[in-house]
């Protein structure tokens, strides 16, 4: 009896490179968390240097996601037709290219747009690293995988959110461009490295052997992933996970000085759901098997709605609960999110490239619009009770709607 080309591949044992590949994934995604995290501390002497307003801020602290909208689909068409190693070379030039514009701004327009261009980057590595993932491993190996390397961007925002006010902005004396550019070179840095690891036989025969492959048409393909009920709900649900996931990670530092906090506090307490969401990356995906997916992603649901609530409280233990319960949840979210994708009927690694770009790009709605709303809102109302409400009511959503439709739609890859 013949075998198809994927269930010989399926058969093939896992090659051992697969594990040099997951840590040059895992090492750009951090420079990624860098990156997207190294404004958040900053906020104060940024906006001081500047003359920006809340809102203003908001607005520059979303310019990339909203860059990402339009270049998510795009970045993911490129994916699946030249592969994702060169891709994600790109993107790290382009996050490196980010960074040093952002040293060099003026105004609030210089600064808008130098963070702008980050989001031509961060499609290629967001869409490129569960593809890579989806073609190295198989399995229950894949969730694993992928919890590994999304603890990438959290480490990275580990380090920013916790060292820059305490320990690289004093180094400075207090200059925030500096620090921007250290940040920018260390992104460069991880662009070499991964330059190094791709370079191996086993990955380029891997490209050239996708890039042989016939191919459909991209509307086909657009228009069988839209047809699916699992990607349309995975596609809504993405934007409620990113504008409570952008708007929490921008804004936290902020939120915990306003309960009295000093900036250094703020820098340390906001570093622990990152620390919480490493240990929860490593460990949740893996037990999201396709039977209990549904319930896992809901209790997530369920800690990002409690974290909301208890910020509220102010100082005291409630704080500290709420801090563990926003790591667990945004650590954890998108990856069961992707991993629905991923997996669902008709998806499979061949065309991981194009669903993620449409993840993504709808996802990065929720990214725009989260901080730039609890900007907006703060300026109004003069404080952030209001903007948690808004996300409590966004996580509540979520867990209503949308998670029991997936129970309804979910299928596991045939393919």
């Amino acid at each position: 009896m013949s075998q198809t080309s994927e269930t010989i591949e399926a058969a093939a044992p896992p090659h051992p490179y697969r594990w040099a590949m997951l840590f040059g994934v895992w090492l750009i995604y951090f420079a990624f968390g860098l990156t997207i995290s190294a404004l958040a501390p900053m906020v104060g002497p940024i906006t001081r240097d500047l003359g920006l307003s809340h809102g203003a801020m908001g607005s520059v602290l979303g310019a990339w996601p909203f860059v990402y909208i339009g270049a998510a689909v795009p970045c993911g068409i490129l994916l699946d037709r030249f592969g994702a190693r060169k891709a994600l070379l790109l993107a790290a030039t382009v996050m490196a290219v980010s960074g040093l514009a952002r040293a060099v701004a003026i105004d609030h327009l210089t600064l808008f747009l130098a963070v702008g261009i980050f989001g031509f980057g961060g499609p290629l590595i967001s869409i490129g690293a569960p593809k890579i993932i989806a073609e190295w491993f198989e399995g229950k190996e894949r969730g694993f995988a992928m919890g590994i390397y999304i603890t990438g961007p959290a480490m990275g925002g580990i380090l920013s959110l916790s060292l820059t006010n305490a320990v690289v902005l004093p180094f400075h004396g207090g200059d925030w461009r500096m620090v921007v550019t250290d940040y920018a070179l260390i992104t460069g840095a991880a662009g070499l490295i991964w330059l190094l690891i791709a370079q191996h036989a086993e990955a380029r025969a891997r490209e050239a052997a996708e890039k042989a492959a016939p191919r459909r048409s991209q509307i086909e393909i657009f228009r069988d992933l839209m047809a699916n009920p699992v990607v349309r709900i995975i596609l809504a649900m993405s934007v409620g996970i990113f504008f409570f996931n952008h708007g929490t990670n921008n804004w936290l530092p902020e939120i915990l000085k306003s309960t009295g906090m000093s900036a250094v506090e703020a820098g340390y307490w906001a570093a622990l759901p990152t620390v919480v969401g490493v240990f929860g990356s490593l460990t949740i995906p893996r037990l999201a098997t396709p039977e209990r997916r549904a319930a896992i992603l809901g209790g997530l649901f369920v800690l990002a709605g409690a974290c909301t609530l208890l910020l509220q409280l102010g100082a005291g233990p409630g704080l500290f609960v709420a801090l563990v319960c926003q790591g667990l949840a945004r650590g954890s979210m998108m990856t069961i999110a992707l991993l629905f994708l991923v997996e669902a009927r008709g998806v499979g690694s061949k065309n991981a490239g194009s669903a993620g770009g449409l993840f993504f790009s709808a996802a990065e709605i929720g990214g725009v619009s989260g901080p730039v709303a609890i900007g907006v809102i703060h300026d109004v109302t003069g404080g952030f009770t209001v903007s948690l409400w808004v996300l409590t009511g966004i996580c509540a959503l979520l867990l209503s709607g949308l998670v029991f439709g997936i129970r309804r739609a979910a299928v596991p890859a045939t393919s």
